[in-house]
């Protein structure tokens, strides 16, 4: 199998936007972060942060339906199962020609692979949570979360 442009710039996301450390009072400034700049760029999604089944910040922007629930739940799960985000899963599953959604070995009730979340990876911690926006097409709301984070640590200097 030859790695796609695609999955090398997914993998590159991955090793560059980890945490030095990562508290509540990072979740904060996160997901306001993000909150704002859907705020200013008229993007009606829900955002979502949170360590497993904890939801340590959440933001429902006009625009965004109750279904926004249901994507952020499913794709979060497979963040925090396999430690990767969703868009890499995607691609990587994709480039098998595996769809672990159908035959049984992931609850398509449960996981999604739709681009969007993200793992909160902490150096020396691993992976603690997973940060999510449902709202806009798979690619862009993973972007939306990868600007986020790379703007957010820029700001605190990780």
């Amino acid at each position: 199998m030859t790695e796609s442009p695609r999955l090398a710039e997914l993998q590159a996301q991955e090793e560059e936007l980890t945490f030095a450390s990562f508290d509540n009072h990072d979740v904060w400034r996160l997901g306001s972060l993000i909150a704002n700049h859907a705020i200013s760029s008229g993007f009606g999604v829900a955002i979502d942060i949170r360590r497993h089944n904890i939801v340590l910040f959440r933001c429902v922007l006009p625009g965004a339906t109750s279904d926004q629930e249901e994507w952020i739940r499913r794709k979060s799960n497979s963040v925090l199962r396999f430690e990767h985000s969703t868009a890499l899963l995607s691609e990587q599953f994709s480039a098998l020609g595996h769809n672990p959604l159908g035959g049984g070995w992931l609850n398509h009730d449960d996981y999604a692979l739709a681009g969007g979340s993200f793992p909160i990876r902490v150096r020396g911690a691993g992976v603690i949570g997973a940060i999510t926006a449902s709202g806009l097409a798979s690619d862009e709301d993973h972007q939306l979360v990868v600007d986020g984070l790379r703007d957010y640590l820029k700001t605190v200097g990780a």
